[in-house]
């Protein structure tokens, strides 16, 4: 009888060993399983934050108590400065170096058309593409100047348009044609940009506050469930990773299949 194989007495490198990640945005929701998955491919993560800092405190933790590393870093992202403080600090803390930049940060306020203000306008705007625009210019030139260059990956949205939802929509449809110009523009200095659109992401209390919604979206997604911010976490890693070292300029949907069902 043969005996087994004797184990390998190195397990197999995970998919981001080596890594400098930021998230931003990374205080919970989304944010928070997207640094939570790529801390758990071997990334060291910065945790952004604006005001959630004990939420995003807890993402840290949670990561160095499963033997990672992490910090926690704060700055207003409608703020240019303020952005290019931000990736310094993070790269800064990765020891000059930083490899992915995840763009997650974002504002959904409701509000209808007719009723909006151009501050209103502005203020998702500022955050949900002006912030991404500062903070991904600001890592390609950390980028640019490191061995292997790096990646960036803009979570955007599957919503082309809701009720109330205009402003939001819009700055979604913005951040995927961002990453599909920053792409053509930064490929030269071994940067790669991304966009992940997810489709309905479960979170506590969201059965409860939108049970038809809820209802609706199951009946409608061929996986027959809401998605899970880890579902998100594992297209930001797959993205980041060798896995994905050709591809660029893409928008990743993950969405459960929602978006192929036909509409009539």
């Amino acid at each position: 009888m043969t005996p087994p194989p004797h184990p390998s007495p190195h397990p197999s490198p995970r998919l981001l060993d080596g890594q400098v990640a930021l998230v931003t945005g990374a205080g919970g929701g989304i944010g928070r399983g997207i640094a939570l998955r790529l801390a758990e491919e071997g990334a060291a993560v910065a945790v952004h934050c604006r005001t959630a800092v004990e939420s995003a405190r807890e993402v840290a933790e949670r990561i160095r108590g499963r033997g990672g590393s992490a910090t926690v870093l704060r700055a207003d992202l409608t703020d240019e400065e303020a952005c290019r403080r931000l990736v310094g600090e993070a790269a800064d803390w990765g020891g000059g170096r930083l490899t992915a930049l995840v763009n997650n940060a974002g504002v959904q306020p409701l509000r209808e058309l007719p009723d909006m203000t151009a501050a209103e306008w502005r203020a998702v705007v500022d955050t949900n593409v002006t912030g991404v625009f500062a903070c991904t210019q600001a890592a390609a030139e950390v980028m640019r100047a490191q061995d292997g260059g790096g990646t960036v990956t803009h979570i955007a949205s599957i919503e082309a348009g809701a009720p109330a939802h205009a402003h939001y929509s819009a700055s979604k449809a913005a951040v995927v044609m961002h990453a599909r110009s920053a792409a053509l523009e930064y490929g030269p200095w071994g940067v790669r940009v991304n966009s992940v659109s997810p489709g309905l992401i479960d979170r506590e209390g969201l059965t409860d506050a939108w049970p038809e919604g809820v209802r609706r979206w199951r009946r409608a997604a061929p996986t027959g469930r809401l998605g899970r911010p880890e579902d998100v976490g594992d297209a930001c890693v797959f993205l980041a990773s060798r896995l994905a070292s050709w591809a660029t300029g893409h928008d990743l949907v993950v969405d459960g299949g929602v978006t192929a069902r036909p509409s009539w």
